[in-house]
């Protein structure tokens, strides 16, 4: 009989993980006890992913506010900070803006408006427009920003980050200075030490800052490259991607994944006889419409996966042959002539037009992204997602 169903996405339930667990071990385990229990077959190329929270706590990779204090006081001379482009987010930047004013005298804290980098909005465009305000070019002070536009809290969380950082800030007994620009050199301004804060364009920031005249600019890349105190760290990202543990305490992006994968692999081959395809995923790669955030605040959705997940779908959009080359068939006839021309298809479809429209992403992106939907942030308790069908097409 024809297989009816494509793909499916399931997420699998999995013990609290602690530092120091064996975290292929209880992967593996889960998968195939989940397998039993609901009477499922592996198959080649199912996609078995595990979250990056869970890897980073079975690393024990977690720093202090005290640690970042002394990796930014070392690395920004202690002084005054420029610390611009921050995302507005209790979970990702809060503690992390902790530890980098306890390492300082005062921070220039430097808004994007009328929002951050993945979308958290300060103050909405239509206020921009009203106030006659030009947010590529116009620098606001504090006074300035709240004469205009008042108290603006988040549409989910109801936090009003202006005064949430600058509060954060005081708390660590540094000095503050809040101003809402959007151009990177603006900061040079104040000061000369600067620490750039956003993530997926932080290489331009650091090149244009260095271009016209800081003396020392780090990313927040640039901090907890190492150990600090015998802190966790993440050598590739720093910072990048870490969440709230506790009050004082980070959990970074997980290091070192590569060979975790790998091995969940080869213990899933040994015990199942199947090829199954491993990722480790963060923030999924995606924008909600209605609050305007695009997820994706960790440095990549992916940071390792095994060789079978690297590329770009290469797919045929159906709907384009059904109503351009087969317009003239109907029923098992049309069935036919789509799915042989499936079989036939180039190895690469760029440039081909029955190829429009379909998603031109990597694959780990795309995975990662429905990683991320099916687990979802809170309690479900499904660090591990087992997916089948991914890779199957009209023709399986």
């Amino acid at each position: 009989m024809e297989r009816r169903i494509g793909t499916v996405s399931r997420g699998v339930r999995g013990p609290i993980i602690r530092k120091g667990d064996d975290l292929a071990k209880i992967v593996v385990e889960s998968v195939v006890e989940a397998a039993k229990s609901e009477n499922l077959e592996f198959r080649d190329r199912d996609v078995v992913a595990v979250t990056e929270s869970v890897v980073a706590r079975s690393q024990g990779n977690y720093a202090s506010i005290d640690d970042i204090a002394e990796d930014v006081k070392n690395k920004l001379g202690g002084g005054t900070i420029g610390v611009i482009f921050p995302i507005l987010s209790r979970n990702r930047f809060a503690i992390c803006l902790k530890g980098i004013a306890k390492g300082a005298k005062k921070v220039v804290l430097m808004l994007s408006y009328p929002s951050d980098e993945v979308g958290n909005t300060l103050v909405s465009l239509d206020k921009i427009d009203e106030a006659h305000v030009n947010p590529y070019s116009d620098v606001l002070t504090l006074e300035e920003y709240r004469r205009l536009f008042g108290e603006n809290k988040h549409e989910f969380t109801g936090v009003d980050y202006v005064e949430y950082y600058g509060n954060l800030i005081k708390e660590q007994g540094a000095e503050v200075e809040i101003i809402f620009a959007n151009q990177a050199k603006t900061i040079l301004n104040y000061t000369d030490h600067v620490l750039t804060c956003d993530i997926h364009t932080r290489k331009r920031t650091k090149r244009i800052l260095l271009e016209n005249g800081a003396k020392v600019v780090c990313g927040l890349d640039d901090i907890l490259t190492a150990p600090v105190n015998g802190s966790g760290y993440n050598e590739k990202y720093g910072l990048l991607g870490s969440n709230k543990s506790t009050e004082n305490e980070i959990k970074l992006f997980p290091r070192d994944c590569k060979g975790l994968v790998l091995d969940i692999q080869k213990q899933l081959l040994d015990i199942t006889g199947k090829h199954v395809e491993v990722m480790v995923y963060g923030d999924g790669a995606f924008k909600d419409p209605q609050g305007k955030i695009w997820e994706l605040a960790d440095p990549v959705v992916s940071p390792a996966f095994t060789d079978g997940l690297i590329g770009t779908p290469n797919e045929l959009k159906l709907k384009y042959l059904a109503d351009n080359d087969f317009k003239d068939l109907s029923g098992e006839a049309l069935k036919e002539a789509i799915s042989d021309s499936i079989r036939k298809k180039e190895a690469n479809l760029v440039g081909n037009m029955a190829s429009q429209g379909t998603t031109p992403r990597q694959l780990t992106d795309l995975i990662g992204s429905l990683c991320d939907l099916t687990s979802g942030s809170g309690d479900k308790g499904t660090p591990i997602i087992w997916i089948q069908g991914y890779f199957d097409n009209y023709t399986n």
